[in-house]
């Protein structure tokens, strides 16, 4: 199974990046992961709405151009549904076996993800109501999917 995490913005936090990295190494048993970071566009403070939308359409047409056709694409959107880490990794296997190879998560920016990203996925994914900075959310999602492929192959590490 290939998996790509698209993220908007690098991370620069030596620990986080530490935490991508150790996950990337232990999830190459499991997958072919790769990860690509799309620029995130500039945000002062006191945004209008369309200046808003402006930012997270550029952000959106960076996301767009590394998916590709028949992935299938998870967004991770606040709104979107809540699993466990059980049905997260049922979710995952259920796709491999109906064909799809390839699955795309996508995080947005400190804006969130355009509406021409959002229509594009194929599931939106909440892990919480709160909200989290999109570096911390890339290691979250690394582990997630971790401990998904685990619980997949019966491993101890979900207890």
């Amino acid at each position: 199974m290939n998996i790509i995490i698209i993220s908007v913005g690098k991370i620069k936090e030596k620990f986080m990046v530490s935490a991508v990295e150790e996950y990337t190494k232990r999830l190459s048993r499991y997958c072919k992961l790769s990860i690509v970071e799309v620029p995130d566009e500039k945000a002062p403070e006191n945004l209008s709405e369309k200046e808003m939308e402006q930012i997270k359409g550029a952000e959106g047409e960076s996301i767009l151009k590394h998916v590709k056709e028949g992935m299938y694409v998870i967004v991770l959107d606040i709104q979107g549904k809540m699993l466990s880490s059980e049905k997260f990794a049922e979710m995952i296997e259920d796709l491999g076996l109906q064909g799809n190879s390839s699955i795309a998560f996508v995080i947005g920016g400190s804006l969130g993800l355009s509406g021409k990203v959002l229509s594009r996925a194929d599931y939106r994914l909440s892990f919480s109501h709160m909200t989290f900075p999109h570096q911390l959310m890339r290691v979250i999602l690394l582990e997630q999917i971790y401990r998904g492929f685990r619980i997949m192959k019966n491993e101890p590490y979900h207890k």
